[in-house]
């Protein structure tokens, strides 16, 4: 399994999950309230923060209607166009939001939606394209960020594995430098019965590339199952406030939500261990106050021949003596020294 370098960071198998915070469009169209969103990102601990670059007259048509979930959240007598030129930001804006970024040591991306939009970025020095998941049959696209020679991450939401096949294969022609998926359920926001986490593996397993989760459910949890299972992206879409209006941030996490994922995350990746099975260092102190040990149930004389009468099993605290698992062994031996009641028996003591 390739591992793929984004900025100081190694991700794949193994290495500490990348976090993106996805601002996505939840900026409204403001500058600063782009740059609060970068603040939250920054306080929250993740690895990225990401935006959306696009032109609304590159991206649809004037009269495109708007999907199930915009017509609940954006102002209604809006077209699909109308929402997202109110979405958009500035090459300047966004050159300032880069460095705003990486001001306070945090990875700028952002996706891009047309070719010139993926120029732009590239002259920004974005260290890996995103590629959105309904951007992932768009060939012309994909072929001219990919000639770019960067690292590719791949959402893959409403995608078949035949389609996955053709975008893999196109890119590799084009010689991109990497790619990592993303698993996705294109839905805002996705039910949890929608969002088929065991996928996580079949990518995995079909393509021997990284994988990860951008994550459209409600919460946290579907983010921090994938982290268990593996995931090495955690994708997720936050806001400053998820009352404002827009087409993004009721699905959003809010500072405190992002906050606690990224927690998650890294309490998961404490807890996941290296698979080894063996004692702690804190399991070792305890191992002797609470394993058992053999001891004289009653007070015994030396010479005397050992019966199941004659023994118990205790708690005997740092003192420990022969442990139960030789039972059958110690019945019929011959004791070479008197032994008390509740005494724990050593090998020493008996012949």
């Amino acid at each position: 399994m390739e591992k793929i370098k984004i900025g100081n960071r190694i991700i794949g198998n193994g290495t500490p999950c990348f976090i993106i915070a996805e601002a996505g469009v939840n900026h409204n169209g403001s500058l600063e309230l782009a740059k609060k969103l970068i603040d939250v990102a920054v306080d929250a601990g993740v690895d990225a923060v990401k935006f959306q670059t696009f032109k609304a007259d590159k991206l649809v048509v004037p009269d495109a209607e708007k999907a199930d979930y915009q017509k609940n959240t954006a102002v209604e007598e809006d077209s699909q166009y109308q929402m997202l030129k109110k979405l958009e930001l500035t090459e300047h804006e966004f050159m300032e939001l880069s460095s705003y970024a990486r001001e306070h040591d945090l990875i700028f991306l952002s996706s891009p939606f047309d070719k010139e939009s993926a120029d732009f970025l590239d002259s920004v020095s974005v260290p890996i394209f995103k590629i959105s998941s309904g951007e992932l049959t768009n060939i012309p696209l994909l072929k001219h960020i990919a000639r770019k020679k960067k690292p590719i991450i791949l959402s893959t939401g409403m995608a078949t594995v035949g389609e996955i096949d053709e975008v893999l294969s196109t890119l590799a022609k084009e010689g991109s430098e990497g790619i990592i998926l993303l698993h996705c359920v294109t839905n805002y926001p996705a039910k949890m019965e929608e969002v088929n986490l065991n996928v996580i593996k079949t990518l995995r397993c079909c393509y021997k590339l990284p994988v990860g989760f951008s994550d459209h459910t409600p919460g946290i949890v579907a983010s921090l199952a994938a982290t268990a299972m593996g995931s090495c992206v955690v994708e997720k879409h936050f806001t400053i406030d998820k009352n404002l209006p827009g087409p993004d941030h009721s699905a959003s996490l809010n500072p405190t939500e992002l906050k606690d994922l990224v927690q998650g995350i890294r309490d998961i990746e404490n807890a996941m261990g290296d698979g080894r099975k063996k004692p702690t260092s804190a399991e070792q102190k305890i191992k002797k106050f609470v394993r058992k040990s053999i001891v004289a149930s009653a007070d015994v004389q030396t010479d005397t021949v050992i019966t199941e009468y004659m023994l118990d099993i205790k708690r005997t605290g740092e003192d420990k003596g022969i442990e139960p698992k030789h039972w059958d062994y110690i019945i019929g031996s011959k004791t070479k020294v008197d032994l008390n009641k509740d005494q724990p028996i050593k090998w020493n003591m008996i012949e």
